[in-house]
């Protein structure tokens, strides 16, 4: 199973020499992948840029945007701009997960319609693919640059966890990034037994990738670190959910995280990213540590 990790783009206060920090230590530790996810609201970081700048200055991880909330954007602009970060990072954009989110006023604070979401990411999805495929989308136009490093542009991974979502993806996605916030095997099974059933009913030849993600954190006092970084994540959703979901993590010392590992790699995934709770430097090194010891 192939170890990623995310950057802490949710918060406030950090700096150049932090990221270029972060950079470093995930490059030149036994990582496969760096991610960023996507949110407006609040003092997180915005995803392009940082993958941007990550994908300049590290020479061995793969980038992948985790996720982009592609129905609030122009689907060109996506498809040029990962393909920029593609030809930025050497060829290492090789996944990229898109999602609908659930945030209205994020959808509200960029311009962009929350209704008609499910419907306007399937033509997205097309739409990308012409750009990279260097199809022209205007008429006289020509088209629109740069061409990513392969041909196809790169594997499009979808962030849905319902039936009915992932149904829909099953159409055009080459994956399913699956979610346990506790990193529990049987929520990765049942996501992943859904989306090889959805694959199954699209005929299409291949299986799904399986791509999982959870939060932990390896930094000192780290249950209560814990609890409130899911607690401010979750708080839109009202003080009920945020207060039952941050009561559910408990991935802050050596032995869960390792079980959390255990889990998803009997849960059958490929890949797997841990997202940090803190931006401590020591999530990264005490990772490493624990990574090198399993």
């Amino acid at each position: 199973m192939k170890i990623g990790i995310c950057l802490p783009y949710m918060k406030a206060g950090l700096c150049r020499e932090d990221y270029m920090d972060w950079f470093a230590a995930v490059d030149q530790g036994p990582f496969h992948s760096i991610s960023c996810g996507e949110r407006i609201h609040g003092p997180s970081f915005d995803m392009r840029v940082v993958l941007s700048a990550a994908a300049a200055v590290t020479t061995k991880v793969e980038i992948t945007p985790t996720l982009y909330v592609l129905p609030m954007h122009n689907a060109t602009r996506v498809a040029k701009e990962v393909a920029t970060m593609d030809i930025l990072s050497g060829g290492r954009v090789k996944n990229m997960v898109v999602g609908y989110g659930g945030r209205e006023k994020d959808y509200e604070a960029v311009g962009a319609s929350f209704k008609g979401r499910y419907a306007r990411m399937d033509s997205q999805i097309m739409q990308m693919k012409q750009v990279w495929e260097q199809r022209e989308q205007i008429t006289g136009a020509g088209p629109i640059g740069p061409a990513p490093t392969r041909a196809q542009g790169p594997n499009i991974l979808a962030g849905a966890m319902g039936p009915k979502s992932i149904e829909r993806c099953s159409k055009w996605a080459d994956g399913l990034y699956a979610w346990s916030g506790n990193g529990e095997t049987t929520q990765w099974q049942n996501t992943f037994s859904m989306a090889e059933a959805a694959w199954g009913r699209a005929e299409r030849p291949n299986k799904p990738y399986r791509l999982g993600g959870f939060w932990y954190t390896l930094a000192d006092n780290g249950q209560k670190k814990l609890y409130d970084y899911v607690y401010e994540y979750l708080a839109i959703a009202g003080d009920e959910i945020a207060t039952m979901m941050a009561k559910s993590v408990h991935r802050n010392s050596e032995d869960t995280v390792r079980q959390a590992l255990d889990n998803a790699e009997s849960a059958g995934c490929e890949e797997l990213f841990l997202v940090p709770a803190t931006a401590e430097l020591a999530e990264i090194d005490r990772l490493c540590t624990l990574l090198a010891k399993r």
